[in-house]
């Protein structure tokens, strides 16, 4: 493990902001995992519980150096979901991850995300070639794995819960 000493990097792509998890953050947050739809993210959770992950966000960034950025439209601020890699101690390997509110889906904003990150995480984080966790009911996200390039590559589990895993392309290649 190594410990964070610079900042959480800021990335900017056309229409989006991906940038550290803030205080601020939380109402949003709450709401979110209060909703039968946070339950593909590992909800719902309490307020408390919203919080602990919340932190935890930023406790990864500062334990491995890389983690989930929140992702804001760049016009008017709107803080539309997050995305990212996580890699608990019991996950298989690094993830790429993300998640819209309701209300960003639809416009193309977490293949934008999506792309961003993966494409910093490989540069910067050495991390290429990553897999994302995918219940097999969650038909967006795969779909949206898909038009990334990534592949179903075997069932899984995460968490306790059973899963597909994909493999994304390496941006190298």
């Amino acid at each position: 493990m190594q410990q964070m000493t610079d900042p959480i990097p800021v990335l900017d792509t056309q229409r989006l902001t991906l940038r550290a998890p803030k205080a601020s953050d939380l109402p949003t947050l709450t709401a979110f995992y209060e909703t039968e739809r946070s339950h593909m993210v590992g909800g719902p959770r309490s307020a408390s519980q919203s919080f602990t992950s919340l932190a935890s966000r930023i406790g990864h960034w500062a334990l491995l150096g890389y983690g989930l950025w929140h992702i804001d439209n760049r016009e008017n601020g709107d803080f539309l979901g997050w995305v990212g890699v996580l890699n608990p101690p019991d996950w298989d390997e690094p993830e790429l991850g993300w998640t819209l509110f309701a209300h960003a889906e639809g416009k193309g904003y977490a293949f934008e995300a999506a792309r961003a990150a993966r494409a910093y995480a490989a540069q910067e984080f050495k991390l290429d070639g990553m897999i994302s966790y995918i219940r097999a009911d969650n038909t967006r996200s795969a779909n949206l794995a898909r038009r990334l390039g990534a592949t179903y590559e075997r069932d899984g589990e995460v968490i306790g819960t059973p899963c597909h895993i994909w493999r994304h392309p390496k941006e190298a290649a």
